[in-house]
């Protein structure tokens, strides 16, 4: 009983392509709902806590709308010659980090609200740009934050179904994932392949979580 490499590789990829894209835009719009006091700052924190609360397939058909041909983004790819986003790796990529965003914002939230305003106040003392000062004061102290989102990220994607189907359909080699897989195996009533798959994804996230929690206790032990 083997598990088809081209699935986990896929899934593997998938998970990587969507942490870095959550961490390139979740860094700073935690960082800005932190620190701004816009009017309209609690109507952005829900557009984007959204996708926590919606129903995967909800999620995924008015994105399989949205990125139909029919409708502006679809006709745009098109007129660049870049493709169609529905059934491909970039439009289940970008699904899944709509979806979930959510669950890396709230991290990076507390992680930096955590860091208080002392040092950043020190470093403006001592003349730091605000640029320096989140590159060389914020990003640093914030780092276990960072790290426990990228965790969360990362295993979040891993487990995508419902928003990966609608986008991506199951088509093998290109958006069939370790999920999709299993649910394959199990209608198949193969359910030695499913158990294997299934107890691999539990295994790695349950791995994963631990050594987050090990090293944000010893973090903060550091601290003291």
């Amino acid at each position: 009983m083997e598990i088809d490499s081209v699935v986990v590789l896929t899934t593997l990829k998938l998970a990587g392509a969507v942490t870095f894209s959550l961490l390139v835009i979740g860094i700073p719009v935690a960082w800005w709902l932190c620190v701004s006091k816009c009017r309209y700052k609690g109507v952005v924190e829900a557009i984007c806590s959204l996708p926590m609360v919606l129903p995967p397939t909800v999620l995924g058909f008015y994105l399989l709308l949205l990125f139909s041909p029919q409708n502006v983004i679809g006709q745009l790819l098109q007129q660049l010659h870049l493709g169609q986003l529905p059934f491909s790796f970039t439009g289940i990529a970008i699904a899944c980090t709509i979806h979930s965003f959510p669950f890396v914002l709230q991290p990076l939230k507390n992680a930096f609200l955590a860091i208080g305003q002392l040092p950043i106040e020190v470093a403006a003392t001592l003349r730091a740009s605000p640029w320096d000062r989140f590159c060389s004061v914020i990003l640093p102290l914030a780092w276990p934050g960072i790290f426990s989102a990228a965790i969360m990220g990362f295993c979040h994607s891993l487990g995508e179904f419902g928003v990966v189907l609608m986008i991506g359909g199951n088509i093998p080699g290109k958006t069939r994932v370790m999920s999709v897989e299993i649910y394959n195996y199990v209608e198949a009533l193969e359910f030695g392949k499913a158990h294997l798959l299934a107890g691999s994804l539990v295994a790695f996230s349950f791995i994963a979580l631990l050594v987050m929690y090990w090293l944000n206790h010893r973090y903060r032990y550091s601290e003291r």
